[in-house]
C-alpha cells in the first residue's frame, strides 16, 4: 500500500463550512495548512449534504463574520453574472434564487461549491493551503496531551497519508478525531444532574442521538418518472414511530416541532406563487406549510421563461429523519449500513410521493416528480453525504448549556456573555426526534455568543474543535449546529491556531489570561468577526 508523510503548521480534518473557514483564516495569517475532505464536494451541510442555509432573521445586516458574508455575496454574484434572471430578480438586492421559506438564500449546492473553491483558490495556488481529497482519518499518534500526527486513508484506493502538524482542527461532521486521539468526549443526552438543564433527562443517555437525514432534490415535469420500488419500501411505508402518534412517518403528516400536535402539510408543485413575496424569517413562521416551497432551491419564475422547466424542491422534511439508530462509535460497516438504510428511507418517501401521496384534486401520486442527480452531484439522485445534526462533542474547558441560551431561563437578561467570546450566533434550540424515541425539543433561545473555552478540550493542548463538536450539550447543539455558527466556530479556530503559531502561546494559555484574550479578540474584530450582538436582535 502506498504511504506518504507530510508536515504542516495546521491540519484541518474535514472541509465542511467550519473546516473551510478555519483553513482560510489560518492561511490568510501566514500559516501552512493541510485541509482534507472525504466526500467529492467541499462545503459539508451546504453542498454535499444539500441543506440550504439555516440563518437568523438579521443575516443581511449583522450577526455573521465578514468571510461568511463574502460567501453569501459570492453566491448571489454567480446568479447575477451567469444565470438568466428576470429584470425584477436581478434588481433584488437580497436575491433569494430559490425563494424558499426556510432561508433568505436558498440556492443550488453546486453554486456554493464553486464560491468556496474560488475562496480557497489563491491560497492553494500559493501553496499555503494543500487539499487532500477523498480521504478519511483512520489513526492518530499522540505524545502525552498533544496530537503528533494523523493518518488519512483514501476512500478510493486505500492510499495512506500521515500528516504531522503543530496544531490540529477537527472539523469533521461527527468528531472523528476524538476517539482516534483519545480525546475525552460526550455523545447523546447529558444528564440534568450534570448540566442542570430543564430539558435534559435525569440520567445520561449517550446512545440517544438526533436523527440524520439524506436529502434530495426533485422537479415536477410532464411524464412518468417513478423510480423502481425501493427495497425497504414496505418497511418504511408501515413505520409508525412513537412521536407520530400512530400515523405513518412516510406521509404528509408529522408532529409540529413547537406544539407536538400532529400537523398535515400540503404539497403543491410549481404553484406559481410570487417568489419575491416570500418572507424567509424563522422568527415569524417556520414556513413549512407547503413543503414544495419550504426548501425550494430554484424558483423558476425568477429566471427567464423556459430556463427551468420546473422549480427545484429540496426535500429535507420530518418524513426522512432517520432515527432507528445512530452511527457514532459503531463499527464502520454498521454505520455505513445505517446510512444506506437512511437512503432507503429517502427513496421510499419519494416513491410514496410518486405513487400514493394524496393530491389536492383528490387524485393520488405525483409521477411527474423527477430526481435531479445533476443537482446533487450523485448518481442515485440523493445527496452525496448524510446530514448529521449531532456530533461527538469535546469535554470542553467551557460547556454551553440550555441555561446559557434558553429564553425561558434567561428571559430579558439575554444569553450568557463570555469574556472570551470569539463569535455570535442565533437559532432556536431545534432538536429533531432522536434514537432514544424522543420527539422534538423546540425551545426559544436568545442571541448567543461562542466562548473560546468551548473550542478547547479540557486536556488535549493542540487540538481545536472546528464544527458541531465544540463544547455544547445535546440540548444546545440544537442551536449551535447551523451554517453561520459552524462557519464562525471554524473561523475562530483557524485564527486561534495562527495566533498561537505567531505568539508561541498555547490555546489554553490564551484562554486563561484576560490580556491574551483581549489581544486575540482584537485580531478577530479586525478580521470581521463579531463578538457581541448589536441592538436589534431579539429572542425567538
Amino acid at each position: 500500500m502506498t504511504h506518504h508523510d507530510l508536515q504542516t503548521d495546521l491540519l484541518v480534518v474535514g472541509a465542511g463550512l467550519g473546516g473551510v473557514a478555519a483553513a482560510l483564516a489560518a492561511a490568510d495569517r501566514g500559516a501552512r495548512v493541510i485541509l482534507t475532505e472525504e466526500h467529492p464536494w467541499i462545503g459539508g451541510q451546504l453542498t454535499s449534504q444539500a441543506v440550504p442555509p439555516d440563518e437568523h432573521p438579521w443575516v443581511e445586516r449583522f450577526g455573521v463574520t465578514a468571510r461568511y458574508r463574502v460567501l453569501r455575496d459570492g453566491i448571489r454574484d454567480v446568479y447575477r453574472r451567469r444565470y438568466p434572471l428576470t429584470d425584477s430578480a436581478r434588481s433584488w438586492s437580497e436575491l433569494n434564487p430559490g425563494a424558499g421559506w426556510v432561508s433568505k438564500l436558498c440556492h443550488e449546492p453546486r453554486v456554493a461549491l464553486g464560491v468556496l473553491e474560488e475562496m480557497l483558490a489563491p491560497y492553494r495556488s500559493a501553496g499555503r493551503i494543500r487539499m487532500i481529497e477523498r480521504v478519511r482519518p483512520t489513526a492518530a499518534t499522540t505524545d502525552a496531551d498533544r496530537i503528533v500526527s494523523v493518518t488519512l486513508a483514501s476512500v478510493l484506493d486505500g492510499t495512506e497519508t500521515t500528516v504531522a502538524s503543530t496544531y490540529v482542527i477537527d472539523a469533521t461532521e461527527t468528531g472523528e478525531l476524538l476517539p482516534l486521539s483519545g480525546t475525552e468526549y460526550v455523545t447523546g443526552f447529558e444528564s440534568s444532574r450534570e448540566t442542570g438543564e430543564p430539558s435534559a433527562p435525569e440520567v445520561a443517555e449517550p446512545d440517544n442521538v438526533q436523527a440524520l437525514s439524506v436529502c434530495f432534490a426533485v422537479e415536477h415535469v410532464d411524464g412518468d418518472h417513478t423510480i423502481d420500488k425501493p427495497e425497504r419500501y414496505d418497511y418504511w411505508r408501515a413505520y409508525t414511530p412513537g412521536p407520530w402518534n400512530g400515523h405513518p412517518m412516510v406521509s404528509w403528516t408529522a408532529p409540529h416541532p413547537r406544539t407536538l400536535e400532529m400537523d398535515v402539510r400540503s404539497f403543491t408543485p410549481n404553484p406559481g406563487d410570487d417568489a419575491r413575496a416570500v418572507v424567509a424569517d424563522q422568527s415569524k413562521s417556520p414556513g413549512d406549510g407547503n413543503l414544495w416551497l419550504f426548501r425550494r432551491i430554484a424558483a423558476r419564475d425568477l429566471f427567464a421563461p423556459g430556463h427551468y422547466v420546473s422549480d427545484i424542491c429540496l426535500v429535507n422534511w420530518p418524513s426522512i429523519d432517520y432515527f432507528l439508530d445512530h452511527v457514532l462509535d459503531v463499527p464502520r460497516d454498521v454505520g455505513e449500513a445505517r446510512i444506506a438504510d437512511a437512503r432507503q428511507l429517502s427513496l421510499s418517501m419519494l416513491y410514496w410521493m410518486q405513487t400514493e401521496a394524496p393530491r389536492g384534486d383528490g387524485g393520488q401520486g405525483f409521477p411527474g416528480l423527477r430526481l435531479r442527480p445533476d443537482v446533487m452531484g450523485h448518481a442515485d439522485g440523493l445527496a452525496q453525504a448524510a446530514y448529521h445534526r449531532e456530533s461527538r462533542r469535546i469535554r470542553a474547558v467551557t460547556t454551553i448549556t440550555e441555561n446559557d441560551v434558553s429564553y425561558a431561563v434567561r428571559g430579558d437578561a439575554g444569553a450568557t456573555q463570555y469574556e472570551d467570546s470569539v463569535g455570535i450566533g442565533m437559532y432556536r434550540i431545534d432538536l429533531h426526534p432522536s434514537t432514544g424515541g424522543n420527539t422534538y425539543i423546540d425551545v426559544p433561545s436568545t442571541p448567543f455568543e461562542i466562548p473560546l473555552g468551548a473550542l478547547l478540550p479540557q486536556r488535549m493542548t493542540n487540538l481545536l474543535a472546528g464544527n458541531k463538536n465544540l463544547g455544547t450539550t445535546h440540548i444546545t447543539n440544537g442551536c449551535y449546529r447551523l451554517h453561520p455558527v459552524e462557519w464562525n466556530i471554524g473561523e475562530a479556530a483557524g485564527h486561534l491556531a495562527a495566533h498561537c503559531l505567531a505568539t508561541g502561546r498555547t490555546p489554553h494559555v490564551v484562554q486563561a489570561k484576560a490580556d491574551h484574550v483581549a489581544d486575540f479578540q482584537d485580531e478577530l474584530s479586525t478580521a470581521g468577526v463579531e463578538l457581541r450582538w448589536p441592538d436589534g436582535a431579539y429572542p425567538y
